[in-house]
């Protein structure tokens, strides 16, 4: 089995750099400066006390990928990316199958990506789906140069089929728990794994809030970042609710994760949110439509409103856009436009 990272920024770079360190067959795909400083002097990934330096393959071209029959894809790209990966993807031919017949469409692809709307896009055209509900504190700190500063645990992984299903039986999802622990990023199976992702879903959205608001040292500045956060969680509580979708609740979450991947800064920083990081890194998108926007769209598909999250998905998403860096809005005066909207 080889594992073919598609879109390997920090959280897929971590998760081939990890399982290359465990002696498992990794593929990057991978863009610009970060893939050019892996082909030429391998892949760094800072852990808490340590450094490991493994040399993955590397590729740069979705279009031109040499795929084997053996392969399981690993989707790691920002949602807003999924469907123009996937169809770059798809239709590619598979070597070694035995009838010479495959085509990349066949082979299983695994969704380690926040939001619960790339695994729907996959089976489009994939056959075989798994999601996964990621907990990984990653960044890119330079080209080739990864900080994951989880422990005593990388990453932990919910893995199971799409949109639900068994997983005793299932030999290609034990083979990826198991090789995704061997490597220190706890892999679980589950025949539900939507409602993990859901639960983690509704942690997500302060991503968007991190990224365009900056509490200060202030202490009602602070206190006005936590109550957006509240006031985020409580309106997309009550949309799921009214949209009939479980997610997993707090306690049972903090039974199977608590104290498993905790930040340990002596790896280095990662800079905030993922969304922070987008907007720090320029890259003009954000993943704001498919966290808080998630909850905007299940709330307009059930008749209701969701104008903090609208409110904090538009900002985020416009700060995107315009380039604008991290941080630039007063948490206090964000929180004077979300109680005019609610």
């Amino acid at each position: 089995m080889r594992y073919v990272v598609l879109g390997a920024g920090a959280v897929g770079s971590t998760v081939g750099g990890r399982l290359a360190e465990q002696g498992a067959d990794v593929l990057l795909l991978a863009r610009g400066a970060h893939a050019r400083a892996v082909s030429e002097h391998g892949l760094r990934v800072r852990l808490p006390g340590r450094e490991l330096h493994v040399r993955p393959g590397i590729a740069v071209d979705a279009g031109a990928l040499d795929l084997r029959h053996d392969d399981v894809l690993l989707l790691a790209t920002k949602s807003q990316d999924t469907v123009g990966l996937l169809d770059a993807v798809a239709g590619l031919p598979v070597a070694g199958a035995p009838d010479g017949t495959v085509a990349a469409d066949a082979l299983p692809v695994v969704c380690l990506q926040n939001g619960v709307r790339n695994e729907r896009a996959a089976l489009r055209r994939w056959a075989t789906v798994y999601g996964a509900c990621v907990i990984l504190p990653s960044a890119i700190e330079a080209p080739g140069v990864v900080v994951a500063p989880g422990a005593p645990l990388t990453a932990m992984f919910e893995i199971g089929p799409y949109p639900a299903g068994p997983v005793d039986d299932d030999p290609v999802l034990r083979r990826i728990c198991a090789d995704f622990t061997a490597a220190g990023l706890g892999g679980s199976a589950r025949a539900g794994v939507m409602p993990w992702k859901y639960a983690k879903l509704l942690r997500n959205l302060v991503n968007s809030l991190d990224a365009v608001a900056q509490p200060g040292d202030e202490p009602e500045s602070r206190a006005a970042f936590r109550e957006l956060v509240g006031l985020l969680r409580a309106e997309a509580e009550q949309v799921l609710d009214a949209a009939g979708i479980p997610w997993v609740p707090d306690a049972e979450w903090d039974a199977h994760r608590g104290g498993q991947v905790e930040v340990d800064p002596s790896a280095g920083s990662t800079g905030g949110s993922s969304s922070r990081q987008s907007l720090a890194r320029g890259t003009g998108t954000i993943e704001a439509d498919y966290l808080n926007g998630e909850i905007v769209l299940e709330a307009r598909l059930h008749g209701l409103a969701a104008p903090v999250n609208h409110l904090v998905r538009t900002l985020a998403t416009a700060a995107s856009r315009a380039g604008t860096g991290p941080g630039r809005m007063d948490p206090r005066e964000l929180l004077h436009r979300a109680r005019t909207a609610h």
